[in-house]
């Protein structure tokens, strides 16, 4: 007769089963590091952002390596925007595009978060699509603080725009700060009705929140619920995230909305 299991015993607590909402990133990890987590907590990954431009100045087999093993875990690998928008400014977003699909990348970000945009959103979807691969595109600048009012409107206009092309889903900026950035402001308070824009606007499925500290990770899922998307999430934070979505964690349990019910009497 088997034994008791973890998944037996979620189930006893009445911990919902929920599909994967958390795109964590590796800023440069090295790669017995990584493969270890995508071991431990691949079932819990949405996607794994290799992010900013590291992979391009590391050893070029490790980062194939990488990229490989989170496909061998079910993972789909995503490039972090930095390097999309440098390759778009300077003329080379073709050959940018080749790398990626040939790296073995699942999806690429794209954005204007510190330079122009030298195509349409349709014009990039259909580069990338060509080479297989998928698109995201973040919405917001890094440099330019908090949002306001008048630029959430102009940023779910972008967000329609990106959707129409055929861009798989959008990403709300904040940065590894979370703090005079983005939803946040200089003390790292998330504004709630700004996100709820973003949520109102594409539904939970399409939007992900960039949400790089503890206090962000937190504020997002208490007021937006258990099945908002998260990124820029640290690997090692990755399993702190989940249980808090699964009202595992104290601060989730003793605030009720995220707590398991408890056995079904």
């Amino acid at each position: 007769m088997p034994g008791p299991t973890t998944a037996a015993f979620l189930d006893l607590l009445g911990v919902p089963h929920l599909a994967p909402a958390t795109t964590p990133f590796d800023p440069g990890y090295d790669p017995a590091t990584l493969t270890s987590h995508l071991a431990q907590s691949s079932h819990l990954m949405n996607g794994l952002k290799i992010s900013m431009a590291c992979w391009l100045v590391a050893d070029e087999s490790v980062t194939r390596a990488k990229v490989a093993a989170a496909r061998r875990y079910g993972v789909a690998p995503l490039s972090g925007g930095g390097p999309f928008e440098i390759a778009n400014s300077l003329g080379c977003l073709p050959q940018y595009l080749d790398l990626c699909a040939d790296i073995g990348f699942s999806r690429i970000e794209a954005g204007e978060g510190f330079t122009r945009l030298n195509h349409t959103p349709a014009e990039v979807v259909r580069l990338a699509q060509d080479r297989g691969l998928g698109v995201q595109c973040e919405l917001g600048s890094k440099l330019s603080g908090s949002f306001d009012d008048a630029e959430v409107a102009a940023l779910l206009d972008q967000g329609r725009a990106w959707l129409d092309a055929g861009a798989d889903e959008l990403v709300v900026e904040a940065r590894e700060s979370a703090a005079g950035v983005g939803l946040f402001g200089e003390s790292g308070a998330l504004d709630t009705r700004l996100a709820d824009r973003f949520a109102e606007a594409f539904g939970l499925s399409k939007v992900v929140y960039e949400a790089p500290t503890k206090p962000s990770q937190f504020a997002l899922l208490d007021h937006l619920g258990a099945e908002v998307r998260l990124a820029n999430v640290r690997l090692e934070e990755l399993l702190r995230v989940e249980i808090y979505r699964r009202g595992l964690h104290a601060d989730a349990f003793a605030k009720g909305r995220l707590a398991p019910p408890g056995p079904t009497r």
